[in-house]
């Protein structure tokens, strides 16, 4: 699922990829003179005399029918001249080699302009000029988009704040496993055309998400004009985190011919990426508690006992390889100018090797003494450092994941232009899956060394070990070896029909209208199994698993004085899988005979003396899910004196019926009465929960579009959307087990639970069971949007825009604590997804871009580009969640920043074209809790990057590139939240700067 970055520099950019996506240009771009287009044909071409006639060129490709049909791609002329110029003298000026920058600005430029709908679009060459693995870290610099950061690549993407997105992939939905969506670093960039970013839709889009839809688009053999194309690239790149070399490449291959049976096109493109990477992570965790144990010491006591602290801190590093292979193929026939069939082929995988260390130890558990505590300035109940001493053992772990996934996506379909009308058809099949396997080997201390903790400091907390031998196998012992395996499985029918009618009528010059079926399924297998084996002392070096290293320190700087620690090597944990099974078993065997009494124990030695792991049928489910859609629209136009209007009106209707099931636990029952083991506690038997769902979603639109002058357009947008919730949430089976907490302190005295405000007086005190799952009544999540936009564009790549918008929003969903009086488990308290109440976010996006083509001489290479955007959200919680008798507050939407940016500088001359881009957001809330209207929750402090990129054409046919990414390498950093203005560092995680050098060929 990840390739190389291909040779979009150095493809030809046609008019197909966006023939569908954009309603004509109305002659809003200058045409190139003759001269400029001999100029551009010729075969030493500059990019600068390319510049042009390849933005003419972007500007008919905008010339197509409505984003979502399809309809008339490549079939006539007039929109897709670019596939078959009409000239000997077309011919050679489509036959240029679009290199440039200005290229890109202008074709994105164009697509964004002569759109219907509200988007914003990436061509294949802006993807390609910069040092970008996937498709989404490409999107990041997008106006109105955020991205989240994992293990060196982005791993989620928000239009506006919000992740509901819709991702299709050549207007396809298409999805990774039991998911409703894919994940777009899953795309290599080296694949793609160019990518479409719908932030307000129209009735003939597949139905958009919350935050809208992204659309993939890849390349067709009738995009290019040339009967032959062999282009691809190759990169290596080395990340002075992980201190390895990555390769990367890509290659396409596209043919077209005429023959007796009509014109025919074939195209293949293959791409694979490895990337290799290290975080090394320090930190707090985000419990808080509000005061220490009755028994613990405090010195100096001057310092009083009001303060709070992290209850524990430690070290993560987080590594591993990815790769991902990707494969795409399509076929285009055209049997008549006016007819083409076609068929498409994707294929994406992902190998995920994780190799993941942690240490951590607790400040508070067991009382240890807490020593030389320093408070902070003007903060008198937090702690600036302190030492502790003796309280409970440090804990580490060596896990080891492996995750691959298989995602299949074949398609066919027709296009015929029949004058008037256009139609199309398109039936797909999309299968994938995803496994993950995971290995832990858990270690502890022998003893509780002193620690000293400094929780502020160059960003977060650090802490040391003074004195303490790491490197002392006396110093360990084995805590215990865990094992867990997860399967998920989709797969999914999608059939859609439409037509364009062009009318006579000057004021409705077109209606569409079209129908859309599809028939999907999704599954989850999985289970676990540890041995907890702390309390037989066994020697770390006693296990079967081999040799001992010290872990490797990843860490920038000094700040973190404990980076490293004894463990067995990851080949001989992964080498010794079978004799660490049977060393658990007598380990767990010897417990058992000790603790006969303890069901846990009993359970761990049952699943260890299997030889495979077995999966637990309660953890799983299964979905069936068909969707029924219709929709119709229509184009409107009219003047009023020199002012053009024009837009669409339409709606689409979905009707979702769908079957969720999953295995949960029911009381045993015999002659009415509920059977209990010697304990009291109710006996459980596993029962198939199945519940059904059948729900109409009517999803209206409507746009005008004002165009004072030619070069000045302001539009205003109104749509509904909505986001289905995800199959695991829609379980209906829950789990439930007894609550095993204790009731009484390690000195006898019973545990006091305090009053917990969300819940009424007769839910107070210690829950008798407790429960995870799903919710089977969730509803789809809603949203009435309201956009408009003013949009001036001043030259062929020069553009300034602004954007305003408001969402209403309603049904968010996060998983929430809740609890009710049961007459079979008590008072019992659940876990489980739960629709949120009302919300709210609104914005603004301003953004420019322009070449300074009237500075005089080398200095006309210069360009710019920024953008900004400013996002303002709120969501209420659901008022069973809240205090008792209050009304819910309205809180801050997760993962929102009130502000995001990118500024890119350009240069491009003759045969160098280099850029230079900035791009950040401010902090933002990952979860929260609220408590008497206070957040409790975590957060992540404001992200920048920089990154560059250097290409040189010494011949026509060949590029070499020089990129740098994350050239700051400013670490990610977390904060806890416990109060209106009280937070602790979370996270601090060092990540990697990659240094890249590649080629690009096209031939």
């Amino acid at each position: 699922m990840e390739g190389i970055e291909m040779t979009r520099h150095l493809l030809l950019m046609s008019a197909a990829p966006f023939a569908l996506t954009i309603t004509p240009a109305s002659a809003q771009v200058a045409t190139p003179t003759p001269q400029e287009r001999q100029q551009a044909a010729a075969p030493d071409a500059t990019v600068d005399e390319q510049a042009p006639v390849a933005q003419e060129r972007a500007t008919e490709a905008a010339q197509g029918r409505s984003p979502g049909t399809a309809a008339t791609e490549n079939l006539t002329d007039d929109t897709a001249a670019a596939a078959t110029p009409a000239t000997d003298e077309d011919r050679d000026v489509r036959d240029i080699v679009v290199t440039g920058y200005r290229a890109s600005l202008g074709s994105a430029q164009a697509i964004k302009r002569n759109s219907d709908a509200i988007l914003d679009a990436v061509v294949a060459q802006d993807i390609g000029k910069l040092p970008d693995n996937t498709a989404a870290e490409s999107l990041a610099r997008i106006t109105g988009i955020q991205v989240g950061r994992s293990g060196d690549e982005v791993n989620q993407v928000l239009v506006r704040g919000l992740p509901d997105l819709t991702t299709t992939f050549n207007g396809r939905e298409l999805f990774t496993a039991e998911g409703r969506g894919v994940a777009l670093q899953d795309f290599p960039a080296g694949a793609l055309a160019g990518l479409e970013v719908y932030k307000s839709g129209t009735a003939d889009l597949l139905e958009p998400g919350l935050a809208g839809l992204i659309n993939v688009r890849s390349r067709r053999p009738f995009d290019f004009s040339e009967k032959l194309v062999v282009a691809g690239g190759v990169r290596g790149s080395y990340n002075d985190q992980s201190k390895k070399y990555d390769p990367q490449g890509n290659v396409l291959i596209s043919a077209r011919q005429d023959t007796p049976i009509g014109e025919i096109g074939v195209l293949l493109n293959a791409s694979y990426i490895r990337t290799k990477y290290r975080n090394a992570v320090r930190f707090a965790v985000g419990n808080v508690p509000e005061r220490l144990n009755d028994g613990q010491v405090v010195l100096p006591a001057s310092v009083g006992r009001a303060f709070r602290i992290p209850e524990r801190v430690g070290v993560y590093n987080d590594s591993g390889t990815r790769s991902r292979p990707a494969f795409n193929a399509s076929v285009q026939w055209k049997p008549a100018s006016n007819l083409e069939l076609y068929y498409d082929f994707l294929y994406q995988g992902y190998r995920g090797r994780g190799a993941n260390d942690l240490f951590e130890a607790s400040l508070l558990n067991n009382n240890p003494t807490l020593s030389n505590v320093v408070l902070r300035d003007g903060k008198p109940d937090q702690v600036q450092t302190l030492t502790k001493t003796g309280g409970e053992r440090a804990q580490m772990y060596r896990s080891t994941n492996v995750n691959n996934t298989d995602t299949y996506q074949a398609a066919g379909g027709a296009k015929w232009d029949t004058g008037r009308a256009h139609l199309s058809t398109d039936f797909a099949y999309t299968r994938s899956q995803y496994d993950a396997n995971e290995y832990s080997f858990d270690a502890a201390l022998t003893t509780a060394p002193t620690m000293d903790v400094n929780f502020f400091i160059d960003g977060g907390s650090a802490f040391s070990l003074p004195g303490y031998d790491n490197a002392n196998p006396a110093n360990y012992k084995w805590r215990g070896y865990y094992e867990s395996k997860y399967l998920v499985k989709g797969s999914g029918w999608q059939w859609r029909g439409d037509v364009d009618l062009d009318t006579d009528l000057d004021f409705l010059p077109k209606f569409q209208f079209g129908a859309r079926a599809t028939d999907r399924d999704a599954s989850q297998e999985r289970g676990n199994r540890y041995a907890y084996t702390e309390t037989l002392n066994i020697p770390l070096a006693n296990t079967p698993a081999g040799t001992l290293e010290l872990t490797p320190n990843a860490f920038r700087g000094d700040a973190q004085g404990w980076t490293s620690w004894l463990m067995p090597t990851r080949s001989g944990i992964a080498g010794n899988a079978e004799a660490l099974r049977v060393f658990s078993v007598q380990a767990l065997q010897q417990i058992v005979a000790a603790n006969p009494s303890d069901g846990g124990y009993r359970d761990a030695l049952t699943r260890f003396s299997q030889p495979t792991l077995e999966l637990d049928p309660f953890q799983g489910f299964s979905a069936k899910e068909q969707s029924y859609a219709f929709y119709g629209q229509a184009k409107y136009q009219f003047d009023i004196g020199s002012v053009g209007i024009d837009g669409l009106i339409g709606a689409r209707v979905v009707n979702t019926v769908g079957e969720y099931s999953g295995r949960g636990q029911t009381p045993v029952v015999v002659n009415g009465v509920i059977q209990r083991d010697a304990n009291g506690i109710p006996v459980l038997a596993g029962q198939i929960i199945t519940t059904r769902s059948n729900y109409l979603d009517i999803l209206p639109n409507a746009s005008l579009r004002i165009r004072p002058t030619d070069k000045l357009q302001i539009r205003f947008g109104f749509t509904e959307t909505r986001t289905r919730p995800s199959f695991g949430a829609l379980n209906p089976a829950v789990q439930i087990t007894p609550n095993q907490s204790p009731l009484t302190n390690p000195d006898g005295s019973p545990v006091i639970i305090p009053n917990d405000p969300r819940f009424a007086a007769d839910l107070q005190g210690r829950p008798d069971y407790t429960g995870s799952g799903g919710n089977p009544n969730l509803v789809p999540l809603t949203s009435t949007n309201y956009d408009a936009t003013i949009e001036y564009y001043f030259s062929n790549n020069g553009s300034i825009t602004a954007a305003f918008f408001y969402r209403e929003l309603s049904g968010f969903l996060s998983r929430y604590t809740q609890r009710f009086r049961d007459p079979v488990f008590g008072l019992l308290q659940i876990d489980a997804d739960a629709n949120a109440g009302a919300g709210k976010i609104k914005g603004i996006e301003v953004g420019g871009q322009t070449f300074l083509d009237f500075l005089p001489g080398l200095l006309s290479g210069f360009g710019v580009q920024a953008n900004v955007t400013y996002l303002d959200g709120k969501q209420r919680f659901p008022v069973d969640l809240s205090p008792a008798n209050t009304t819910p507050p309205f809180v801050s939407i997760p993962g929102l920043s009130k502000w995001s940016y990118n500024a890119a500088l350009f240069y491009e001359k003759g045969t160098v074209s280099t850029r230079l881009s900035y791009n950040g957001r401010s902090r933002f809330l990952n979860g929260n809790t609220v408590r008497d209207g206070v957040y409790f929750g975590e957060g992540t402090e404001k992200i920048t990057r920089l990154d560059y990129s250097f290409n040189y054409t010494p011949i026509k046919q060949i590029t070499l590139t020089f990129d740098v990414a994350n050239i700051l390498a400013q670490p990610f950093r977390n904060f806890a939240q416990y109060g209106d203005d009280r937070s602790y560092p979370r996270d601090v995680r060092d990540e990697g700067r990659y240094y890249g050098l590649g080629a690009r060929f096209r031939f």
